[in-house]
């Protein structure tokens, strides 16, 4: 078949020496700047996306996935001027990893509490008796 292998959709090559983030320059309008994201999807541009359009200094940010064959992201940031689209770019993807790191903290320690609630249960469950006791 004409299908890339399934790894090609997501793995960058070294022999091409391929850069995950790419940034241009968009000459047709001030301040802002287009970012190429290799191998990703609508998952990442939509998160990013939307969460560019909640900083204070942007004034437009989108993206577009041009292909479903093409695992590449493109987002158009443009700032108010007060500062570049790749600070803006930056500061953001510092807030989600710190986002996830916490989310990940929360369930890890909610995830541990059921399952020592569970555990305690089953041994007061085992007691053995119909009282409770052995």
């Amino acid at each position: 078949m004409n299908a890339p292998d399934r790894f090609e959709l997501f793995l960058l090559n070294e022999a091409l020496d391929e850069k995950k983030i790419t940034e241009k320059p968009f000459a047709g309008m001030s301040n802002t700047s287009d970012f190429i994201i290799l191998k990703e999807d609508h998952t990442i541009g939509n998160l990013l996306a939307e969460h560019f359009k909640q900083h204070p200094h942007v004034m437009m940010a989108g993206y577009k996935v041009a292909h479903p064959n093409v695992p590449e992201v493109l987002i158009r940031l443009q700032t108010d001027g007060t500062v570049t689209p790749r600070e803006v770019f930056v500061d953001v993807c510092k807030q989600l990893v710190a986002s996830l790191g916490q989310l990940a903290q929360n369930f890890t320690r909610e995830y541990e509490l059921r399952r020592m609630a569970t555990a305690g249960e089953q041994d007061n469950n085992s007691g053995g008796g119909a009282n409770g006791r052995p």
